[in-house]
């Protein structure tokens, strides 16, 4: 993706239970897809912005699905930046790591049959993760964001936003395992780099 693909829409408030933020959208002149930033509080190049980069994930952020992480980590990010006071959370419509709602799908299906969230992506004839993170170099320059305090346990994440520029200190963003995702979340660890707490089980 070019960077000039994606261009600021329009803003508005966002009354949530952990506070009143701006929810601000973004297109891709090219595609016409949809991507938000969630901000709140003083943003700016001068102090490091605690910011989390969550990319949709329907199953998990709107119908509760227990596979993976991904409601909790968005509901917890949006109550650490309110009790920070200040920050963005970017969400980018790249639904399954950027294969798409369908395939994710057919993915869980090949996990059910065995796999593990690798393998099925392999076998569906994806990499690991598709995502594409050059978007988020013009959703931060929006906001004159310079530096993160990132909300994440991906490595693969911060290398990519530090290789657009922006110097990145990852802040630990851990969801207890449960019995469905416990197994999703090892294999994150063990084959894709992602770092878990040391405490958990």
């Amino acid at each position: 993706m070019t960077l000039d693909t994606l261009e600021f829409q329009a803003s508005c408030s966002l009354p949530t239970q952990w506070g009143v933020f701006e929810l601000h959208a973004f297109m891709e002149k090219s595609t016409g897809k949809e991507h938000l930033a969630i901000t709140l509080g003083e943003l700016g190049p001068h102090t490091p912005v605690l910011a989390r980069i969550h990319s949709e994930c329907m199953t998990g952020d709107t119908l509760f699905s227990l596979r993976c992480d991904c409601g909790p980590q968005l509901q917890d990010a949006f109550k650490k930046i309110a009790q920070e006071g200040s920050g963005i959370l970017l969400y980018l419509r790249q639904e399954g790591r950027g294969i798409g709602l369908v395939n994710k799908i057919k993915s869980y299906q090949l996990q059910e049959e065995g796999a593990d969230t690798v393998q099925a992506n392999r076998l569906l004839g994806f990499g690991d993760d598709e995502r594409d993170y050059a978007i988020c170099k013009t959703m931060l320059n929006h906001f004159d964001i310079r530096s993160l305090k990132l909300l994440t346990n991906n490595s693969s994440k911060i290398v990519a936003i530090e290789e657009l520029g922006f110097d990145v200190l990852r802040v630990e963003h851990h969801i207890r395992p449960n019995p469905y995702n416990s197994n999703y979340l090892k294999t994150k660890e063990t084959k894709m780099g992602h770092i878990l707490a040391a405490t958990d089980p």
